[in-house]
Protein backbone atom coordinates (compact mmCIF):
# COMPACT_ATOMS: atom_id res chain seq x y z
CA UNK A 1 0.00 0.00 0.00
CA UNK A 2 1.36 3.38 -1.00
CA UNK A 3 1.40 5.79 1.92
CA UNK A 4 1.11 9.49 1.31
CA UNK A 5 3.70 11.46 3.23
CA UNK A 6 2.12 13.79 5.79
CA UNK A 7 3.49 16.75 7.65
CA UNK A 8 5.52 19.79 6.57
CA UNK A 9 7.50 19.24 3.36
CA UNK A 10 11.17 20.21 3.56
CA UNK A 11 13.94 20.45 0.99
CA UNK A 12 16.35 18.98 3.49
CA UNK A 13 14.78 15.52 3.39
CA UNK A 14 15.50 15.17 -0.33
CA UNK A 15 18.58 12.94 -0.79
CA UNK A 16 20.00 15.18 -3.53
CA UNK A 17 19.82 18.25 -1.23
CA UNK A 18 21.50 16.33 1.57
CA UNK A 19 24.21 15.28 -0.86
CA UNK A 20 24.74 18.93 -1.85
CA UNK A 21 24.95 19.94 1.83
CA UNK A 22 27.60 17.25 2.33
CA UNK A 23 29.51 18.52 -0.68
CA UNK A 24 29.24 22.08 0.63
CA UNK A 25 30.68 20.93 3.97
CA UNK A 26 33.61 19.30 2.15
CA UNK A 27 34.32 22.54 0.25
CA UNK A 28 34.03 24.59 3.45
CA UNK A 29 36.52 22.31 5.21
CA UNK A 30 38.81 22.43 2.21
CA UNK A 31 38.95 26.25 2.12
CA UNK A 32 38.58 26.83 5.87
CA UNK A 33 35.25 28.68 5.77
CA UNK A 34 34.33 28.46 9.47
CA UNK A 35 30.85 30.05 9.21
CA UNK A 36 29.89 27.76 6.36
CA UNK A 37 31.23 24.76 8.28
CA UNK A 38 29.06 25.62 11.29
CA UNK A 39 25.99 26.10 9.08
CA UNK A 40 26.37 22.84 7.20
CA UNK A 41 27.12 20.88 10.40
CA UNK A 42 24.06 22.44 12.02
CA UNK A 43 21.87 21.39 9.08
CA UNK A 44 23.26 17.86 9.01
CA UNK A 45 22.96 17.59 12.80
CA UNK A 46 19.31 18.63 12.73
CA UNK A 47 18.54 16.18 9.93
CA UNK A 48 20.38 13.34 11.69
CA UNK A 49 18.65 14.08 14.98
CA UNK A 50 15.23 14.25 13.27
CA UNK A 51 15.88 10.92 11.54
CA UNK A 52 16.91 9.22 14.82
CA UNK A 53 13.88 10.82 16.48
CA UNK A 54 11.60 9.37 13.79
CA UNK A 55 13.27 5.96 14.03
CA UNK A 56 12.21 5.76 17.69
CA UNK A 57 8.80 7.42 17.23
CA UNK A 58 6.71 4.24 16.91
CA UNK A 59 8.36 2.43 19.82
CA UNK A 60 6.22 2.12 22.96
CA UNK A 61 3.28 3.62 21.11
CA UNK A 62 0.04 1.86 22.16
CA UNK A 63 -3.17 2.13 20.12
CA UNK A 64 -6.63 0.76 20.84
CA UNK A 65 -9.45 0.92 18.30
CA UNK A 66 -13.00 0.12 19.49
CA UNK A 67 -16.53 0.42 18.14
CA UNK A 68 -19.60 0.52 20.35
CA UNK A 69 -21.83 -1.58 18.04
CA UNK A 70 -21.08 -4.19 15.41
CA UNK A 71 -24.67 -4.99 14.36
CA UNK A 72 -26.94 -2.16 13.26
CA UNK A 73 -29.85 -1.35 10.98
CA UNK A 74 -29.59 1.23 8.16
CA UNK A 75 -29.47 4.87 9.33
CA UNK A 76 -28.52 3.83 12.85
CA UNK A 77 -25.64 5.60 14.59
CA UNK A 78 -22.44 4.04 15.88
CA UNK A 79 -19.31 5.47 17.47
CA UNK A 80 -15.70 4.60 16.62
CA UNK A 81 -13.12 5.40 19.32
CA UNK A 82 -9.33 5.43 19.08
CA UNK A 83 -7.03 5.68 22.11
CA UNK A 84 -3.32 6.41 21.54
CA UNK A 85 -0.71 6.46 24.32
CA UNK A 86 2.89 7.60 23.94
CA UNK A 87 4.70 5.67 26.72
CA UNK A 88 8.15 7.25 26.36
CA UNK A 89 10.00 10.50 27.01
CA UNK A 90 10.20 11.38 23.31
CA UNK A 91 7.33 13.56 22.00
CA UNK A 92 6.11 12.69 18.51
CA UNK A 93 3.99 13.87 15.63
CA UNK A 94 1.27 11.36 14.66
CA UNK A 95 -1.09 10.86 11.71
CA UNK A 96 -3.81 8.20 11.84
CA UNK A 97 -6.10 6.73 9.18
CA UNK A 98 -8.99 4.26 9.61
CA UNK A 99 -10.51 2.91 6.35
CA UNK A 100 -14.32 2.72 6.42
CA UNK A 101 -15.20 2.47 2.76
CA UNK A 102 -18.55 1.55 1.28
CA UNK A 103 -20.82 1.30 4.26
CA UNK A 104 -20.34 4.19 6.62
CA UNK A 105 -21.08 7.85 6.31
CA UNK A 106 -19.04 10.21 8.47
CA UNK A 107 -19.49 13.98 8.80
CA UNK A 108 -16.74 14.41 6.19
CA UNK A 109 -18.34 11.85 3.82
CA UNK A 110 -14.95 10.32 3.01
CA UNK A 111 -13.98 6.71 2.53
CA UNK A 112 -11.43 6.92 5.37
CA UNK A 113 -11.31 8.60 8.77
CA UNK A 114 -8.16 10.61 9.48
CA UNK A 115 -6.69 12.50 12.42
CA UNK A 116 -3.41 14.37 12.92
CA UNK A 117 -1.99 15.26 16.31
CA UNK A 118 1.13 15.67 18.46
CA UNK A 119 1.75 13.64 21.60
CA UNK A 120 4.03 14.76 24.41
CA UNK A 121 5.90 12.37 26.70
CA UNK A 122 3.64 9.86 28.46
CA UNK A 123 0.57 11.53 27.01
CA UNK A 124 -2.65 9.71 26.16
CA UNK A 125 -5.09 11.04 23.55
CA UNK A 126 -8.64 9.98 22.66
CA UNK A 127 -10.22 10.41 19.24
CA UNK A 128 -13.84 9.75 18.29
CA UNK A 129 -15.84 9.56 15.06
CA UNK A 130 -19.60 9.40 14.69
CA UNK A 131 -20.68 7.12 11.84
CA UNK A 132 -24.00 6.26 10.23
CA UNK A 133 -24.81 2.93 8.56
CA UNK A 134 -25.95 3.56 4.98
CA UNK A 135 -27.18 0.24 3.57
CA UNK A 136 -27.42 -3.51 4.13
CA UNK A 137 -24.24 -5.55 4.01
CA UNK A 138 -21.09 -6.61 5.83
CA UNK A 139 -18.29 -4.07 5.87
CA UNK A 140 -14.89 -3.67 7.47
CA UNK A 141 -13.61 -0.84 9.63
CA UNK A 142 -9.82 -0.83 9.77
CA UNK A 143 -7.06 -1.82 9.92
CA UNK A 144 -5.48 1.23 11.55
CA UNK A 145 -2.71 3.01 9.60
CA UNK A 146 -0.18 5.09 11.56
CA UNK A 147 2.53 7.51 10.55
CA UNK A 148 4.77 8.96 13.26
CA UNK A 149 7.79 11.21 13.22
CA UNK A 150 9.62 14.14 14.75
CA UNK A 151 7.70 17.24 15.80
CA UNK A 152 9.01 19.11 12.71
CA UNK A 153 7.52 16.38 10.47
CA UNK A 154 10.73 16.19 8.47
CA UNK A 155 10.62 12.38 8.44
CA UNK A 156 7.91 9.82 9.12
CA UNK A 157 7.70 6.11 9.84
CA UNK A 158 4.73 3.94 8.82
CA UNK A 159 3.02 1.15 10.73
CA UNK A 160 -0.14 -0.84 10.11
CA UNK A 161 -2.06 -2.28 13.06
CA UNK A 162 -3.99 -5.43 12.21
CA UNK A 163 -7.01 -4.60 14.39
CA UNK A 164 -10.24 -4.31 12.41
CA UNK A 165 -13.98 -4.80 12.95
CA UNK A 166 -16.68 -6.30 10.76
CA UNK A 167 -19.84 -4.21 10.87
CA UNK A 168 -23.03 -6.09 9.99
CA UNK A 169 -25.90 -3.96 8.72
CA UNK A 170 -29.22 -5.79 8.76
CA UNK A 171 -31.89 -5.16 6.12
CA UNK A 172 -34.21 -2.27 6.88
CA UNK A 173 -37.42 -3.23 8.70
CA UNK A 174 -40.53 -2.00 6.90
CA UNK A 175 -44.21 -2.00 7.97
CA UNK A 176 -46.17 -4.88 6.47
CA UNK A 177 -49.83 -5.43 5.73
CA UNK A 178 -51.21 -8.71 7.12
CA UNK A 179 -51.11 -11.62 4.69
CA UNK A 180 -52.90 -14.94 4.90
CA UNK A 181 -50.44 -17.49 6.28
CA UNK A 182 -50.55 -21.07 4.97
CA UNK A 183 -52.31 -22.34 8.14
CA UNK A 184 -55.01 -20.64 10.12
CA UNK A 185 -54.56 -22.55 13.40
CA UNK A 186 -53.98 -19.99 16.12
CA UNK A 187 -51.53 -22.04 18.15
CA UNK A 188 -50.54 -24.65 15.55
CA UNK A 189 -51.72 -28.04 14.36
CA UNK A 190 -54.25 -29.88 16.58
CA UNK A 191 -53.87 -33.48 17.77
CA UNK A 192 -50.11 -33.11 18.07
CA UNK A 193 -48.07 -34.60 20.89
CA UNK A 194 -47.08 -31.39 22.61
CA UNK A 195 -47.41 -29.81 26.07
CA UNK A 196 -48.74 -26.63 24.43
CA UNK A 197 -52.54 -26.35 24.71
CA UNK A 198 -54.80 -24.34 22.41
CA UNK A 199 -57.85 -22.71 24.06
CA UNK A 200 -59.68 -22.86 20.71
CA UNK A 201 -59.76 -26.68 20.64
CA UNK A 202 -61.73 -28.06 23.67
CA UNK A 203 -61.72 -31.81 24.21
CA UNK A 204 -64.06 -31.91 27.23
CA UNK A 205 -64.13 -31.28 30.98
CA UNK A 206 -62.72 -32.74 34.16
CA UNK A 207 -62.69 -31.98 37.89
CA UNK A 208 -61.00 -28.68 38.58
CA UNK A 209 -57.31 -29.04 39.50
CA UNK A 210 -55.96 -26.70 42.16
CA UNK A 211 -53.67 -24.07 40.69
CA UNK A 212 -55.29 -23.85 37.26
CA UNK A 213 -56.43 -20.36 36.09
CA UNK A 214 -60.03 -19.49 36.93
CA UNK A 215 -60.70 -18.62 33.28
CA UNK A 216 -60.48 -22.36 32.46
CA UNK A 217 -63.48 -23.20 34.73
CA UNK A 218 -66.49 -24.50 32.77
CA UNK A 219 -69.36 -22.95 34.73
CA UNK A 220 -72.23 -24.74 32.98
CA UNK A 221 -70.61 -28.16 33.49
CA UNK A 222 -69.85 -27.24 37.11
CA UNK A 223 -73.51 -26.43 37.73
CA UNK A 224 -74.60 -29.66 36.07
CA UNK A 225 -72.20 -31.84 38.12
CA UNK A 226 -72.58 -29.77 41.28
CA UNK A 227 -68.81 -29.40 41.57
CA UNK A 228 -66.17 -27.32 39.81
CA UNK A 229 -65.22 -28.52 36.34
CA UNK A 230 -62.41 -27.22 34.13
CA UNK A 231 -61.95 -27.31 30.38
CA UNK A 232 -59.55 -29.81 28.80
CA UNK A 233 -57.85 -28.46 25.69
CA UNK A 234 -56.35 -30.12 22.64
CA UNK A 235 -52.55 -30.31 22.57
CA UNK A 236 -50.90 -28.57 19.63
CA UNK A 237 -47.47 -27.71 18.34
CA UNK A 238 -46.57 -24.19 17.35
CA UNK A 239 -46.68 -23.10 13.71
CA UNK A 240 -43.40 -23.61 11.84
CA UNK A 241 -42.78 -21.20 8.97
CA UNK A 242 -39.87 -21.55 6.54
CA UNK A 243 -39.03 -18.43 4.55
CA UNK A 244 -37.61 -19.36 1.13
CA UNK A 245 -35.81 -17.05 -1.32
CA UNK A 246 -34.86 -17.81 -4.94
CA UNK A 247 -31.93 -15.49 -5.75
CA UNK A 248 -31.22 -16.66 -9.31
CA UNK A 249 -34.03 -14.66 -11.09
CA UNK A 250 -32.90 -11.41 -9.42
CA UNK A 251 -29.35 -12.02 -10.65
CA UNK A 252 -30.53 -12.84 -14.17
CA UNK A 253 -32.57 -9.64 -14.42
CA UNK A 254 -29.95 -7.57 -12.52
CA UNK A 255 -32.78 -6.38 -10.29
CA UNK A 256 -30.70 -5.10 -7.39
CA UNK A 257 -33.34 -2.67 -6.12
CA UNK A 258 -36.06 -5.35 -6.13
CA UNK A 259 -33.64 -7.74 -4.43
CA UNK A 260 -33.01 -5.29 -1.60
CA UNK A 261 -36.75 -4.63 -1.16
CA UNK A 262 -37.39 -8.38 -1.01
CA UNK A 263 -34.76 -8.82 1.70
CA UNK A 264 -36.39 -5.99 3.69
CA UNK A 265 -39.76 -7.76 3.50
CA UNK A 266 -38.22 -11.10 4.53
CA UNK A 267 -36.47 -9.49 7.51
CA UNK A 268 -39.63 -7.67 8.61
CA UNK A 269 -41.74 -10.81 8.22
CA UNK A 270 -39.25 -12.90 10.23
CA UNK A 271 -39.38 -10.38 13.07
CA UNK A 272 -43.19 -10.26 13.04
CA UNK A 273 -43.59 -14.05 13.00
CA UNK A 274 -41.13 -14.41 15.87
CA UNK A 275 -43.03 -11.81 17.90
CA UNK A 276 -46.25 -13.78 17.31
CA UNK A 277 -44.64 -16.90 18.76
CA UNK A 278 -44.09 -18.84 15.52
CA UNK A 279 -41.04 -20.96 14.82
CA UNK A 280 -39.22 -19.34 11.89
CA UNK A 281 -36.48 -20.51 9.55
CA UNK A 282 -34.87 -19.28 6.34
CA UNK A 283 -33.25 -20.93 3.33
CA UNK A 284 -31.93 -19.58 0.04
CA UNK A 285 -29.85 -20.61 -2.94
CA UNK A 286 -27.85 -17.37 -2.80
CA UNK A 287 -24.16 -16.96 -2.08
CA UNK A 288 -23.22 -15.90 1.45
CA UNK A 289 -20.45 -13.33 1.84
CA UNK A 290 -17.67 -14.75 3.98
CA UNK A 291 -18.87 -18.32 3.46
CA UNK A 292 -21.12 -20.29 5.76
CA UNK A 293 -24.49 -21.97 5.40
CA UNK A 294 -27.40 -20.33 3.57
CA UNK A 295 -29.87 -22.12 5.84
CA UNK A 296 -31.23 -21.27 9.28
CA UNK A 297 -33.25 -24.26 10.60
CA UNK A 298 -36.78 -23.58 11.76
CA UNK A 299 -36.72 -23.08 15.52
CA UNK A 300 -37.97 -20.89 18.33
CA UNK A 301 -35.22 -19.38 20.48
CA UNK A 302 -33.75 -15.93 21.28
CA UNK A 303 -30.93 -16.38 18.74
CA UNK A 304 -33.22 -17.28 15.82
CA UNK A 305 -34.16 -13.82 14.55
CA UNK A 306 -30.57 -12.41 14.82
CA UNK A 307 -29.31 -15.46 12.89
CA UNK A 308 -31.80 -14.85 10.06
CA UNK A 309 -31.05 -11.12 9.98
CA UNK A 310 -27.29 -11.76 9.83
CA UNK A 311 -27.72 -14.25 6.98
CA UNK A 312 -29.80 -11.68 5.10
CA UNK A 313 -27.08 -9.06 5.71
CA UNK A 314 -24.40 -11.37 4.28
CA UNK A 315 -26.46 -12.50 1.29
CA UNK A 316 -25.21 -11.56 -2.18
CA UNK A 317 -27.25 -11.32 -5.38
CA UNK A 318 -25.53 -14.41 -6.81
CA UNK A 319 -26.97 -17.90 -7.10
CA UNK A 320 -24.83 -20.56 -5.46
CA UNK A 321 -26.93 -23.68 -6.24
CA UNK A 322 -30.13 -24.85 -7.90
CA UNK A 323 -33.23 -23.56 -6.14
CA UNK A 324 -35.30 -26.75 -6.38
CA UNK A 325 -32.41 -28.89 -5.07
CA UNK A 326 -31.97 -26.58 -2.07
CA UNK A 327 -35.69 -26.61 -1.34
CA UNK A 328 -36.03 -30.40 -1.55
CA UNK A 329 -32.91 -31.01 0.55
CA UNK A 330 -33.99 -28.67 3.36
CA UNK A 331 -37.66 -29.70 3.43
CA UNK A 332 -36.64 -33.37 3.59
CA UNK A 333 -35.10 -32.67 7.02
CA UNK A 334 -38.20 -30.94 8.40
CA UNK A 335 -41.74 -31.96 9.30
CA UNK A 336 -44.87 -29.88 9.62
CA UNK A 337 -43.36 -26.92 7.75
CA UNK A 338 -45.33 -24.19 5.99
CA UNK A 339 -43.49 -22.13 3.38
CA UNK A 340 -43.50 -18.51 2.31
CA UNK A 341 -41.58 -18.33 -0.98
CA UNK A 342 -40.03 -15.19 -2.48
CA UNK A 343 -38.88 -14.67 -6.06
CA UNK A 344 -38.58 -12.01 -8.76
CA UNK A 345 -41.69 -12.90 -10.82
CA UNK A 346 -44.38 -15.58 -10.85
CA UNK A 347 -42.84 -17.59 -13.76
CA UNK A 348 -39.89 -18.43 -11.49
CA UNK A 349 -42.17 -20.18 -8.98
CA UNK A 350 -43.69 -22.94 -11.12
CA UNK A 351 -41.17 -25.65 -10.16
CA UNK A 352 -41.38 -24.70 -6.48
CA UNK A 353 -45.21 -24.75 -6.57
CA UNK A 354 -45.23 -28.20 -8.15
CA UNK A 355 -42.76 -29.59 -5.63
CA UNK A 356 -44.56 -28.12 -2.61
CA UNK A 357 -47.92 -29.40 -3.92
CA UNK A 358 -46.39 -32.86 -4.33
CA UNK A 359 -45.21 -32.75 -0.71
CA UNK A 360 -48.58 -31.39 0.48
CA UNK A 361 -46.70 -28.44 2.01
CA UNK A 362 -48.91 -25.34 2.47
CA UNK A 363 -47.32 -22.30 0.89
CA UNK A 364 -47.89 -18.72 -0.19
CA UNK A 365 -45.74 -16.83 -2.69
CA UNK A 366 -44.51 -13.25 -2.90
CA UNK A 367 -42.97 -11.75 -6.04
CA UNK A 368 -41.47 -8.38 -6.88
CA UNK A 369 -43.09 -8.13 -10.30
CA UNK A 370 -45.88 -9.80 -12.23
CA UNK A 371 -45.30 -10.62 -15.86
CA UNK A 372 -47.43 -8.15 -17.82
CA UNK A 373 -48.34 -8.57 -21.47
CA UNK A 374 -48.72 -5.54 -23.69
CA UNK A 375 -51.96 -3.68 -23.03
CA UNK A 376 -52.77 -5.58 -19.82
CA UNK A 377 -52.88 -4.37 -16.23
CA UNK A 378 -50.92 -6.40 -13.67
CA UNK A 379 -53.12 -8.44 -11.33
CA UNK A 380 -52.81 -7.52 -7.67
CA UNK A 381 -53.11 -10.98 -6.14
CA UNK A 382 -53.79 -14.31 -7.80
CA UNK A 383 -54.08 -17.72 -6.19
CA UNK A 384 -52.02 -17.04 -3.08
CA UNK A 385 -49.39 -15.12 -5.05
CA UNK A 386 -48.79 -11.70 -3.52
CA UNK A 387 -46.92 -8.76 -4.93
CA UNK A 388 -44.51 -6.95 -2.63
CA UNK A 389 -46.33 -3.67 -3.24
CA UNK A 390 -49.48 -5.27 -1.83
CA UNK A 391 -47.93 -6.22 1.51
CA UNK A 392 -45.53 -3.39 2.23
CA UNK A 393 -45.40 0.34 1.94
CA UNK A 394 -47.85 3.08 2.76
CA UNK A 395 -51.24 2.74 1.18
CA UNK A 396 -50.73 -0.86 0.02
CA UNK A 397 -53.79 -2.98 -0.28
CA UNK A 398 -54.18 -6.72 0.20
CA UNK A 399 -57.00 -8.43 -1.64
Amino acid sequence: MAVQEQGVPSLFVIPLILLLVGALLFVALLYGQHDLIVLTLLILGIMTGAWLWTWRSLSRLRCRLTVDRQRVFPDEYLTLRLTVENSKLLPIWLWMKVPAAGLLRSPSDEGALTKESSLLWYQRAHFEWGLTAMRRGVYQIGPLHLQAGDLFSFFSKYKRAETFYSIIVYPRLVPLKPISLPRQDFFGVPKAKSPVQDPVYILGTRDYQYGQPAKYIHWKASARHNRLQEKVFESTHQEKILLVLNVDPFAQHRAEEDFERTLEVIASLAVQLDERGHSVGFVTNGKVKGGGSAFVPTARNPQQTPAILELLARLEMKADSDFKDVLSRRLALSWGISCICFSYQEEDLFSAKEYLAWRNTPAVFLVSRFHVRSGEEPPRVQAKIYRLDDVCGKGAENR
